[in-house]
């Protein structure tokens, strides 16, 4: 058992519990530990087997090999994957610098690009607007006659 266990004893600790579940069944639980805060939690999954003394005896060393080669991949996926993402930006970053830093082609020239000259467009009177202040037009002498008599 504990060989099966020492590959992943040399990365990590890890807790061993051995329980009595009901009557003759007993539950083993391996709880890996992390070895740095910054580790993934996906790490520190428990393998926890329930079964008899006979079934344990002959099946817990078949598992802790597979649960041990299982978490080294998981381990080494995980530190490839961080990897190609510290690359990734890294060469982000680098790009970004490379930007700016370009040498422009003239550099005599102005900043802005020169507008081609249009000629000026003969605009149309606008339409009045039904909004627009209008102008009262003046009293006619018959309104005015009108405006008294009243």
């Amino acid at each position: 058992m504990f060989v099966e266990l020492m590959p992943l004893l040399r990365k990590r600790r890890l807790l061993l519990t051995i329980s009595l579940v009901e009557g003759d069944t007993i539950r083993a639980t391996v709880v890996p530990q992390k070895a740095s805060d910054t580790e993934d939690n996906a790490l520190t999954t428990p393998l926890a087997i329930t079964g008899t003394a006979e079934e344990l005896d002959r099946d817990l060393p078949q598992q802790l090999v597979e649960f041990t080669g299982a978490h080294l991949q998981l381990h080494s996926t995980l530190v490839s994957a961080k990897a190609d993402m510290d690359a990734a930006a890294k060469a982000a970053r680098e790009e970004a610098r490379k930007k700016p830093a370009k040498p422009s082609t003239s550099p005599a020239s102005p900043t802005t690009p020169a507008t081609p000259a249009v000629p000026p467009v003969a605009r149309e009177p606008e339409a009045p607007s039904l909004f627009a202040p209008q102008s009262q037009p003046e009293p006619t002498a018959a309104q005015e006659e009108v405006g008294e008599a009243s």
